[in-house]
């Protein structure tokens, strides 16, 4: 069941982002949600009309390509959605929330530390001799010791309050970074200091960094899809805001998952023209994907059932194009879609990677508008594209004058 959440803070949040945009599409969305929230002294409209109307802003947002709002719409919808705490919340776009919290985290670090000291001083006490790799065993035994640590549910055991729940999401949120570092010790290390900074360019600092992001979030994906019990609820995680994955052509992934009442879409994409594009994400652990029928090759019934559910999404689209276009800003007409479905690795029957692709790729070629890929065929292809972009950034300096002569 779902936990709707709203209040003053939120509506403060609310009123305080809509001074950051011009556009008058925008502006008219962020007004319906202060219409729905009603103002001090109301119920502020908790339910899921404020979450569709936040997620509307965040939706037109992404439309007018002003991605830093639309994820601070889509946040704000996660916690009138009841995904995320308040505290959370604030720590994003609440800067005294977020000293508070960062005091807090530093005095744990702070902590952490102290008690590490005094763990490594009864060491070397017991042990005067120990080394750096004694030390290493140490601590690495004490942090697989965590695993068979529990909270108790009563008498004698921990209880945590809904505060210390809140702190405990707030580190999936937040991370310690360097800040007010002291000076360098010496004159000669402030130059070279001085020196190196004055040579970053903030455009490749940026590139290196959406790289890095880009291949950790590969790499997480490719950690789900080996574990075989993974559900479609955590490749979907994996995919969330990784549009990139599935090609250039896709600009961003839109805010709103439903368009008609009988349909909520895993993954929607916004194309360059406007349109959409929806894919369909089943698990990765498909036994019979590929099945041999009379020595033949061809999908099992999960392939086609996800297609059925697939060609059903678009035939809802195309008939409810002029209420989805007027309402959204999404062309909805003659819409595509992708099947991402199995890995050969789960696949029984003695059928080859090789094969999967070819009988996928016959299959493709009689599809006018949906296409069917395995998560190893979109790991593929998103490895090869993040080696090109490395590639890219080693090997392609900025040509000089004489050069372009």
């Amino acid at each position: 069941m779902t936990t709707f959440r709203s209040g003053f803070i939120l509506w403060q949040l609310v009123q305080t982002a809509r001074e950051l945009t011009e556009d008058a599409r925008v502006r008219e969305r962020v007004d319906a949600v202060l219409h729905i929230m009603g103002g001090r002294g109301r119920t502020y409209g908790k339910g899921r009309p404020l979450v569709n109307a936040l997620e509307d802003v965040a939706q037109e947002a992404i439309l007018q390509g002003n991605f830093g709002l639309a994820q601070r719409f889509q946040r704000f919808a996660a916690y009138a959605g009841g995904e995320l705490f308040l505290d959370t919340l604030e720590n994003y776009y609440d800067d005294e929330a977020r000293q508070r919290s960062e005091k807090y985290m530093r005095k744990v670090a702070a902590l952490g530390a102290d008690r590490a000291v005094a763990v490594l001083d009864v060491l070397c006490r017991d042990k005067p001799g120990a080394s750096a790799a004694d030390a290493r065993d140490l601590f690495r035994g004490i942090a697989q010791s965590v695993d068979y640590l529990g909270l108790g549910d009563g008498e004698g055991g921990i209880r945590l309050s809904t505060k210390e729940t809140r702190r405990l999401q707030e580190y999936g949120h937040m991370e310690l970074v360097p800040r007010n570092l002291p000076r360098p010790a010496s004159a000669e290390a402030a130059r070279m200091m001085s020196d190196v900074l004055a040579d970053v360019d903030g455009g490749m600092l940026a590139q290196l960094l959406e790289l890095r992001a880009r291949q950790v979030g590969l790499a997480s994906l490719r950690t789900v899809v080996k574990d075989p019990d993974s559900s479609e609820s955590a490749l979907h995680d994996c995919l969330k805001n990784q549009e990139w994955i599935f090609g250039g052509a896709f600009v961003a992934e839109l805010a709103r998952r439903q368009y008609t009442p009988d349909a909520i879409l895993d993954i929607p994409l916004l194309r360059g023209d406007g349109s959409l594009h929806v894919v369909e994400l089943k698990r990765a652990n498909i036994k019979d994907l590929v099945i041999r029928r009379s020595g033949h090759l061809m999908l099992g019934a999960p392939a086609h059932r996800a297609v059925s559910q697939a060609q059903n999404y678009l035939r809802a689209m195309d008939e409810n194009r002029p209420s989805i276009l007027a309402e959204h800003g999404v062309d909805t007409r003659r819409a595509s879609a992708t099947v991402v479905i199995g890995h050969p690795r789960y696949v029984t029957g003695d059928v080859t990677s090789q094969e999967i692709a070819e009988t996928l790729r016959t299959y493709n070629t009689h599809q006018a508008r949906i296409e069917v890929i395995t998560y190893e065929t979109l790991l593929d292809s998103a490895s090869r594209m993040l080696a090109l972009s490395s590639a890219r950034q080693d090997a392609d300096p900025e040509p000089d004058e004489e050069s372009l002569a």
